[in-house]
């Protein structure tokens, strides 16, 4: 379980295929200090198993599933990563609960300045669309953010200051695919309604 509030942008080191898999490493010096091999961490909101802990860096298996549901297939050497890992029992819950299960991957439509902040436009599928209100949580790689409005075919949230600093968002381009996991509790209320 994590809270949506990223710790640390690290960088892709390597991402690469062989015989038993595909491996992930990062950069994470920050919260790589006293984290253990089989904690987990939400990569860009996707929780991954830390299997190596080495001066900093941190390795994860990516199984195929993995990849094919989230944006993690896209990452080059030095792309950033939204990093954040799992609440503590005894932490403080300042986001939404999130899983670290990605429901889809969606397309950026538009990210641009306004004053301070920045509008942030992603597109909606129709499969998901459900799960979009206004005033609702989202996260979107990793990051836990409101709905502020729904449209047809897409969804807009907006972002502070700190939070375009403190993540990857500061890089975004149109087209940029994100990864999206809606709220828990709405996937619930669909569960208990249908029965």
């Amino acid at each position: 379980m994590f809270t949506g509030l990223i710790e640390e942008v690290g960088r892709v080191r390597w991402i690469r295929a062989n015989d038993s898999g595909t491996q992930l490493q990062v950069t994470a010096p920050m919260i790589a200090v006293g984290l253990q091999p089989g904690e987990s961490v939400a990569v860009n909101g996707c929780c991954l198993t830390a299997t190596t802990i080495r001066q900093g860096y941190l390795t994860f298996d990516l199984l195929e599933e993995t990849l094919a549901r989230t944006n993690l297939r896209a990452l080059r050497p030095e792309s950033p990563i939204n990093l954040e890992r799992a609440l503590a029992a005894s932490g403080r819950l300042g986001g939404h609960f999130v899983q670290g299960h990605i429901d889809a991957t969606a397309r950026v439509v538009s990210y641009a300045a306004s004053g301070a902040d920045h509008r942030l436009e992603v597109e909606l599928s129709p499969d998901f669309a459900h799960y979009a209100a206004p005033k609702g949580s989202v996260a979107l790689n990793g990051v836990s953010l409101t709905i502020a409005e729904v449209r047809p075919e897409s969804f807009v949230v907006w972002i502070i200051p700190h939070t375009h600093r403190e993540t990857n968002f500061e890089g975004l381009r149109p087209n940029d695919l994100l990864n999206v996991e809606f709220d828990i509790l709405a996937k619930y209320v669909e569960r208990m309604i249908a029965s």
